[in-house]
C-alpha cells in the first residue's frame, strides 16, 4: 500500500504547516519526522573570522575590536541565523566539494561549497548622545549570491551591542550541513504528529456543559451542537484539533468531567496521521517535507543495492 500525504486545509500558515499522512503506521510517519530533524541540507553559519586588536576609523577617532559579548557567543548566535537555501544554487557539501574534498579542513571552502558574509560596524561616535548601538542581523553584508541575504523577516534578530569605542568586523562562512551533526542545520522545530481523529457528539445534553463555556475553534466558529452538524461527527482536522483543546476544559481536574461523562468521543481513523511542524524560514515547510521524503528515497535505495551486492 502506497503512503499518502495531503496539505490539511487552511496550512500552511506562515513557517508552520500540517499534513494529512494516511495509508501508513506511526513507524513510517516517525522516520519522516526524524528526517526532517536530522537529515534535510540546510546552510548555516559554522566559522566566524573576527577582526582583532585597535585601529583608527577615518575621523581619527580610535576604537576596539570589543563589545559586550565573547566572540565565541557571538559566532554562536550567528550559527543560530536562518540563512535561505535553495539548492538548486548548485551549493554541494565541502566534503564532496571538487575544490575543497581533499583540502585539510581549515582550508576548505569556494564558491561552490560555501556562502560569504561579512560585517563592519562600531559603536555610537564620541559626540553622539548614545550610549551603545546594537547590532542586527540586517547589518551582514551577503558577498556572495544576493539570492542568500538575511530574509526580511530575520533582520530584526540582535547580535550584541556596542559602546563608544568599541567596533565589530567578520567575515562568516555559511556551508551545508545536516541536524544529525548540530542543532544549527536543523530547519524544523516543534515536529510531531497524532492520530487521525473524527469527533462524535454521543452525549449532546452533557455535551452542554462544554457549549456554554462560549468557546470557539481557531478559524472562529462557535464550539456548540452546530459544528457537529445532522450526523453528530466533526471531521474536519482544524476543528477536530481545536476540539480535542476544548476537553480540557471539562476533562480531569476541572470539576466537570463527571457531568460532562465523555460526551464527545474521539474515534481514531485507522493509519491516518496529521503530521506537524514549522521551519526556522531556512526552507519552506512544503520544501523541507520533500526533501525529507527524497532523503529517505535515496537511503533505502542505497540500502537495496548494498543488500543486493551481499547476496549477490
Amino acid at each position: 500500500m502506497t503512503m499518502k500525504t495531503e496539505i490539511v486545509e487552511g496550512w500552511p500558515q506562515g513557517h508552520e504547516i500540517r499534513i494529512l499522512i494516511s495509508d501508513t503506521d506511526a513507524s513510517q510517519v516517525n522516520a519522516i519526522r526524524r528526517a526532517l530533524i536530522a537529515d534535510v541540507p540546510k546552510l548555516a553559519i559554522t566559522r566566524v573570522d573576527f577582526s582583532q586588536g585597535v585601529t583608527q576609523d577615518n575621523k581619527g577617532e580610535v576604537v576596539e575590536s570589543v563589545n559586550v559579548l565573547p566572540d565565541e557567543v557571538l559566532a554562536h548566535r550567528l550559527a543560530m541565523i536562518p540563512i535561505p537555501t535553495n539548492l538548486n544554487e548548485g551549493l554541494v557539501f565541502p566534503d564532496t566539494c571538487e575544490n575543497c574534498k581533499d583540502v585539510v579542513e581549515k582550508d576548505k571552502g569556494c564558491p561552490m561549497c560555501q556562502v560569504l558574509y561579512t560585517l563592519s560596524a562600531r559603536g555610537p561616535s564620541a559626540d553622539s548622545e548614545e550610549e551603545f548601538k546594537t547590532v542586527y542581523a540586517r547589518d551582514i553584508t551577503t558577498i556572495s549570491d544576493p539570492v542568500f541575504d538575511i530574509r526580511e523577516e530575520h533582520k530584526d534578530i540582535p547580535l550584541t551591542v556596542l559602546a563608544k569605542g568599541q567596533f565589530l568586523e567578520f567575515y562568516a562562512f555559511a556551508v551545508l550541513g545536516r541536524g544529525r551533526d548540530h542543532a544549527k542545520w536543523s530547519p524544523v522545530a516543534a515536529v510531531g504528529f497524532r492520530p487521525q481523529c473524527i469527533a462524535v457528539l454521543d452525549k449532546p445534553k452533557k455535551a452542554e456543559i462544554l457549549f456554554n463555556l462560549g468557546l470557539t475553534t481557531s478559524d472562529g466558529k462557535a464550539i456548540d451542537a452546530k459544528l457537529f452538524g445532522k450526523d453528530k461527527k466533526v471531521t474536519n482536522i482544524n476543528h477536530v484539533i481545536d476540539l480535542e483543546k476544548a476537553l480540557h476544559q471539562v476533562g480531569p481536574g476541572t470539576g466537570r468531567e463527571e457531568d460532562f461523562d465523555n460526551a464527545i468521543i474521539m474515534q481514531p481513523v485507522d493509519g491516518a496521521f496529521v503530521f506537524s511542524y514549522e521551519t526556522d524560514g531556512a526552507l519552506d515547510p512544503v520544501t523541507a517535507f520533500n526533501m525529507a521524503l527524497s532523503e529517505l528515497s535515496q537511503r533505502f535505495t542505497e540500502l537495496k543495492e548494498d543488500v543486493a551486492s551481499a547476496l549477490a
